[in-house]
Formats: structure tokens, sequence, C-alpha cells
């Protein structure tokens, strides 16, 4: 396999993934809520799980929060590269491939929270479930947006 639709999956995965901290970031604005504690929980119990010292509680709390950051680009990332393998020859609607890369990153990582036992999205109310899914679609649309303004239909391909 050539490796450009690999490159241009996880170039529209950043994408995506810049999109979906803008859109969580407005989201913060428009209602005064604060951030998120999930990331840095999650990249805490990941880091307990593979025995990696974050060093004293007052530096572990800052890798905790860079960590948590790291681990949202490298999923979004990796999500559009995987989704780059997967579609270099085909063409997927924009809504399909928008729903299937939202919709992917969404249960990746509310799969991995709750595993971990961060948080259990079968207790969440309405609005938790609304602040999570805005922006894994707007992620979804932005990525697959992207995907397509970088592979063209006339693009050649064999």
């Amino acid at each position: 396999m050539r490796a450009a639709p690999v490159v241009d999956g996880a170039i529209a995965g950043a994408v995506g993934t810049a999109t979906l901290n803008v859109v969580t970031f407005l989201d913060m604005v428009v209602r005064a809520r604060p951030s998120s504690s999930t990331p840095d929980e999650t990249a805490g119990r990941m880091a307990h799980a593979a025995h990696i010292d974050l060093g004293p509680e007052g530096k572990a709390a800052n890798r905790r929060s860079g960590l948590g950051a790291v681990l949202g680009y490298g999923t979004g990332i990796a999500a559009g590269a995987v989704f780059g393998a997967l579609a270099a020859r085909r063409r997927i609607p924009l809504p399909l491939a928008a729903g299937l890369l939202g919709g992917g990153v969404m249960a990746t990582t509310d799969g991995s929270i709750a595993a971990l036992g961060v948080s259990d999205p079968r207790t969440w109310r309405p609005k938790d479930w609304l602040s999570d899914i805005v922006p894994h679609l707007a992620y979804g649309m932005a990525t697959a947006a992207t995907w397509r303004r970088l592979r063209p239909p006339s693009r050649g391909r064999r």
C-alpha cells in the first residue's frame, strides 16, 4: 500500500482534532462550563497501568494535563490515518464518512474512559451526551471534508 492515503488521513485527522477542540472550547464559552478533567484522569490511569511514574503530585498533574491533550490528538490523527488506509480506493459519501469517523472516535474515547473507570457513559445525562456528540460529529465532518479535499476524485488512482 502506498503511504499517501495514510498520510492524507493523518492530516485530515489532525484537522478534525483541532476542530473538535475548537467546538469544545466554544461550548465552554457559551455555557461557562469548566474544562473536563476526563483527559487528565484518563492519562493518569493509563500511566499508572503502564507503571509510568509521573513524578511528585505538582508535576504529575501538569504531566497528566499534557498527556491528556497528546492522547486526544493521537487518537484523532490515528483514526484519520486508519480511515485513509481503509478508504484509499473508495469514494465514501461525506455524511457516512463523517458519521463513521466521529462515531468511531467517540466510541474509542468513551470506551477507554469506561474501561479505565474514569467515567460511566451509561450514567450520563442528555446534556452530557450532547457535549460529547457535537464535538465528535464536528471531528467527523472536518476530517471527512479534509480527506475529500486532499483526495479529489480527479486524482489518478490505480
